[in-house]
This record gives structure tokens, C-alpha cells and sequence, in this order.
């Protein structure tokens, strides 16, 4: 798709099993059912959706998927799909063609493709790249706290600390022109969304604070959540600037629509407008 002069594509690591009372927290199945479909287990297959962006300057690819560094426990659970440096290789794009990582977060589903392991060291997957994710989300995930530590994986983003090749930032920052980041607090304290403007017209890599178009409506938020009043409080800011600015949404974990408009009917009622 073009955004003014940008180039924006989606390219998925694959899809993998989440549980739907999880991904859907104190929803009724008999509400969330009306919209995404679970196998018998209870398991949603969610998808990885990374957004590629071509400014014309830049190559900047946002979020990278679960890579292949999983656990056998975690594999067991999670599966292997691993699908994104294909992906990114079907349409003619290298590592070394990547100029900037931008991780929303560090959960393990997140920046599983930041590295990879080679000679039974992780080192940088995108070895031209800087990357970029919020301070207090990597001081969070070092804490190792017994709430989400199994949603940490050191090897993704601590020897990219140690080579000086991620940037931790403070806050809302612009990274490159027409790329920057804002911090939407909820899925956990330091979440960054990407948003994307050129000539006027503007996407969102939304991340975890709108996972999927099922999770459009204020309170339908996931029980992975750390701060679930925090992510309604999140949602209804960022309502109330890409509505009426129409901007492009894009869904980290839908594996069906990838991107859409958010509308809004005279009821107040929130749809997914196909792109």
C-alpha cells in the first residue's frame, strides 16, 4: 500500500495457537465467539504481523515476529512458524537491506527475529540496523517478575544492548522523518506504537493495545494485560486522534486483516473498515 510517499507492506512470521479466554480476558466466549473462531483445545490461531516501510531514505521494519530461538517447552505450546525472514526474502528483501528495527515491546512473539544464534551466540539478525525500544520495557523485562517473565527472551535483545545497536528511549520520540514512536501504556507500562505520516496521510502499528480487529471495542482487552484500566485509557486517546485524522490501523495479531480504517457509526459503535 502507499501512504503518500511511503511504501507499506505486511509480512507475517507465521501464525501460532493463544488461548481465546487469554487473548479475549473478561469477555464471554459466548461474545468473542461472534467474531474470531476457536478450535476444540480453546485455541485461536493468531497471527505475526510485521509492517515494512519504505521511505525512500529508509528500509524500517517494525516488530519481528517469535524468530526461531523458542524453547522445546515453548515450541510444544507456541509451535515454531518462523516464516518472516522468507517472507521479507519472497519479495526481494535482505537483512542487510533492513536500516531500522523498531520493537513495540519485548515480548518473545515481538522480537524473536532481532537475533540469531550463531556460533552459540545470539548476534544482530539485521546487521546493518539500529534498533529502537522504550527504556523502561527492557528495565522491565531484566526485573524478571514472576507475573510475565516466561514472556521474556534475553537472547533477543541484551547482546543488541551490549553492541550498542539498540537504542532505549525515553517516551514519545520521532526516530526518522515521518517514523516516530508514542508510548501507550496497558499491555505493559512502556508499550510504543509506530505511527507513520507522510504527505499527510498516516498509518499506526498499533501493537498489543489493539491486537486484532476483534478487539476494537474499549473494553475487550486480554488477560495478558498488566494494566487492563490503563490499556482502555490508551485506546480511547488513541481513538480519539486516528478517528476523526482517519488513520491506517495495523493489527499485530490478525492473522485475517492486517490492516483497516477504524470507523465510527452515529451509535458510537466501532468497525473495521477493510483497506
Amino acid at each position: 500500500m502507499s501512504l503518500g510517499d511511503f511504501e507499506l507492506s505486511v509480512f507475517s512470521d507465521g501464525i501460532y495457537p493463544l488461548d481465546g479466554g487469554a487473548l479475549f480476558g473478561v469477555v464471554p466466549k459466548v461474545m468473542w465467539s461472534r467474531k474470531v473462531v476457536a478450535d476444540e483445545r480453546n485455541f485461536i490461531a493468531a497471527g505475526l504481523n510485521s509492517l515494512l516501510v519504505h521511505t525512500g531514505e529508509h528500509t524500517v521494519l517494525v516488530e519481528t515476529g517469535i524468530g526461531n530461538k523458542l524453547s522445546e517447552r515453548m515450541v510444544k505450546i507456541h509451535g515454531q512458524p518462523a516464516k518472516l525472514l522468507d517472507n521479507l526474502a519472497s519479495a526481494g528483501v535482505s537483512p542487510d537491506d533492513i536500516d531500522i528495527v523498531v520493537n513495540t515491546h519485548l515480548h518473545f512473539d515481538h522480537c524473536g527475529w532481532n537475533t540469531v544464534r550463531k556460533n552459540d551466540r545470539a548476534v544482530a539478525t539485521f546487521p546493518r540496523a539500529k534498533y529502537y525500544v522504550q527504556e523502561g520495557e527492557w528495565q522491565h523485562a531484566q526485573e524478571q517478575h514472576v507475573r510475565d517473565a516466561v514472556s521474556y527472551i534475553s537472547d533477543n535483545y541484551n547482546p543488541l544492548i551490549e553492541s550498542g545497536q539498540m537504542e532505549l528511549l525515553r517516551g514519545d520520540r520521532e526516530i526518522v522523518p515521518g517514523i516516530s514512536v508514542q508510548v501507550f501504556p496497558g499491555h505493559t507500562a512502556h508499550m510504543q506504537a509506530v505511527v507513520v505520516t507522510s504527505s499527510g496521510k498516516t498509518a499506526c502499528y498499533i501493537s498489543d493495545l489493539i491486537p486484532t480487529s476483534a478487539h476494537l471495542d474499549l473494553g475487550w482487552v486480554m488477560a495478558f494485560d498488566l494494566y487492563p484500566l490503563e490499556t482502555i485509557n490508551s485506546k480511547r486517546r488513541y481513538y480519539a486522534q486516528a478517528l476523526p485524522e482517519e488513520w491506517l490501523t495495523v493489527f499485530t495479531h490478525d492473522d485475517a486483516v492486517p490492516w483497516a480504517w477504524v470507523v465510527q457509526d452515529d451509535s458510537g459503535k466501532l468497525a473495521a473498515k477493510a483497506a
